[in-house]
């Protein structure tokens, strides 16, 4: 319910970042102990101001060691967190501890590392009572107070509601401040920007990342735009772009998403939420106080979303605010949001090509979607698994008649089948590796691409193995082995396919979309379109009894008209094929390597 979140979870993700939050609401099972100081849910919008829900409590005064109901009661909600204080320091840290009486609408929390000290929900789902037990510490202060926030959906909470007061028997009266509760602060001023953002000054005053390279925002709605212009002590950040959900952008000591800083420009209806935020590991952003900025504006217009703000350059009592005196890559992302909830990014994020000092000289700079090595992973599977591999088959199926002359002591279409298989099964080791090599590892994020891959690679490796045992024509294995080894690279053909279709999908090598999937539907059909006419083709000619055996081939080394013809039209298919097969390729790595 709260929107710091650490759940598991673009690679670069980057920023991978940001930002997949649940439908329901951030934190819906109540695992908030980052938030037992301030009881403040990360949302970042202002709390409400006049409470619906109150405290009762069975006993107003205790001793040491008793154990006191508590209720929570009101209209209907889906998130709480419920404390005791000191009274004279609702500052300070929980007292006591609780008791539960239903597991299974509350759980119990250890804040400031007091076990139970605090209870929060264990699901989002409505509830309008919660029942517990407060248990006095042997050191108690004279005066307890119960305070609770609680959330009725995303936008919708209330901080810190006070509870009753209680007291120990011999205490003195507890006199009321004129405000029991600390002041919450305001959120920080917002101003609506009356002109767009421009890239005049990128490079003279500014210090622009842009995509594309030569994009200005004032002119291009679809221009990606992000700039630093130093004043003093302080940085003035514009960020641009065609985004109905959220823009966001983040520094980072590496390319991965993980202990980074963040900021987001999160739409809402008519309204944008300008937000500072941190990420730990690939999870969702973790949104912080907005007291660190100042000057914050922002614009809509024509589908396009502008926020600005001013920071420090150094902000060393702040956590999770990096010194902007320093390099970072910097990520810049977008993606949906409803409702004040972010979503994952709608692409993979750009990132800078190198670390750059943002309070440096104004420099003019792009970046890339996706890394070199995942480029040259996804080109080579293309090369092997939509052209050598599938011309191999082909050859190797429907052209031994028509090669059948030997060349190095072997028919020329096994020599070409060969060459071309080995070249498959080499590309495939190859671009096997080069992921390991960007990730450092397995990818636990690339769903079933990875195993799907490995299945295809061990065939791929078997393959030529299996071939040099081949058993000689006649021998009565031989049969098994023809069998065994069609199998296998039928096998290996289907599944590289099917990794090929999800791996394009993923945000790392971040193909458009949806073109790219009828593309790929295009090249199975013209597969498979071909050998349909090659075995139509080839039934037809048996039929007729035109076709010799391999066997009297050797022999007369002369083909009749009819075969002619027919060697004739499979070269010219074979010819119209490999061409399609060009263009499909093209079309695939020109997509890869515009990115």
């Amino acid at each position: 319910m709260w929107l710091k979140m650490a759940v598991p979870g673009f690679t670069l993700g980057a920023f991978i970042l940001l930002l997949h939050v649940s439908s329901v609401a951030n934190y819906p099972n109540g695992k908030i102990t980052n938030s037992c100081h301030r009881m403040i849910p990360e949302h970042g919008h202002s709390p409400q101001s006049d409470p619906v829900h109150h405290i009762s409590v069975s006993q107003m005064t205790f001793r040491p060691g008793d154990q006191i109901k508590v209720t929570l009661s009101g209209l209907p909600f889906k998130g709480f967190l419920l404390e005791a204080r000191d009274t004279e320091d609702l500052s300070g840290s929980p007292i006591g501890s609780f008791t539960l009486i239903d597991s299974q609408v509350s759980q119990l929390l250890t804040c400031e590392d007091i076990q139970g000290s605090a209870v929060s929900h264990t699901n989002p789902s409505k509830k309008t009572e919660i029942k517990v037990y407060w248990n006095a510490p042997s050191s108690a202060p004279n005066h307890i107070q119960f305070l609770v926030t609680v959330v009725e959906k995303y936008k919708i909470y209330w901080v810190k509601i006070p509870g009753p007061i209680i007291s120990q028997p011999n205490a003195l009266p507890f006199t009321t401040p004129e405000t029991t509760i600390a002041h919450l602060s305001t959120l920080p001023p917002v101003s609506h920007l009356t002109k767009s953002f421009n890239a005049s000054d990128c490079g003279n005053k500014k210090f622009c990342i842009r995509s594309p390279l030569s994009c200005d925002p004032e002119k291009e709605r679809a221009c990606f735009f992000l700039s630093f212009t130093r004043d003093d002590q302080s940085v003035m950040v514009e960020m641009s772009g065609p985004s109905q959900g959220y823009l966001s952008f983040a520094f980072s000591h590496d390319r991965w998403m993980g202990d980074d800083d963040a900021y987001l420009c999160i739409r809402e209806d008519q309204t944008v939420y300008i937000q500072p935020s941190h990420l730990t590991g690939r999870s969702h952003p973790v949104m912080d106080s907005r007291d660190t900025l100042e000057d914050m504006a922002w614009r809509l217009e024509d589908g396009v979303m502008q926020c600005s703000f001013r920071r420090n350059i150094t902000l060393p009592a702040v956590k999770n605010r990096f010194d902007l005196n320093t390099s970072y890559y910097i990520f810049i992302a977008d993606g949906a949001a409803d409702d004040g909830r972010i979503y994952k990014h709608s692409q993979q994020p750009l990132i800078t090509y190198e670390k750059h000092d943002v309070t440096d000289s104004p420099k003019n700079i792009g970046g890339f979607h996706s890394l070199l090595l995942l480029k040259a992973h996804g080109a080579l599977m293309f090369v092997a698994w939509v052209t050598t591999v599938s011309i191999g088959v082909l050859i190797a199926r429907f052209f031994k008649p028509v090669w059948s002359k030997a060349f190095l002591g072997k028919a020329v279409w096994f020599q070409v089948h060969r060459m071309l298989m080995l070249t498959t099964s080499a590309l495939t080791c190859i671009a096997f590796v080069l992921p390991f090599i960007y990730r450092g590892g397995w990818s636990w994020y690339a769903g079933y691409h990875p195993y799907l891959g490995c299945i295809v690679v061990i065939l791929a490796v078997l393959q030529p193995l299996l071939a040099a045992f081949r058993p000689p024509l006649h021998d009565p294995r031989r049969q098994v082995f023809n069998w065994t080894h069609w199998s296998m690279g039928t096998a290996a053909r289907i599944i590289a396919v099917a990794a090929m279709f999800l791996g394009m999908d993923l945000p790392g090598l971040n193909l458009p979309g949806p073109w790219k999937t009828y593309a790929m539907i295009g090249f199975v059909a013209w597969h498979v379109g071909t050998e349909i006419v090659l075995e139509i083709h080839a039934y037809r000619l048996s039929r007729n009894g035109e076709i010799l055996d391999d066997a009297r081939i050797q022999i007369l080394q002369s083909f009749t008209v009819a075969e002619a013809e027919g060697h004739a039209f499979k070269k010219a298919v074979l010819a119209i094929y490999i061409c399609g097969n060009v263009i499909f390729l093209i079309i695939f790595l020109s997509a890869i390597n515009r990115l």
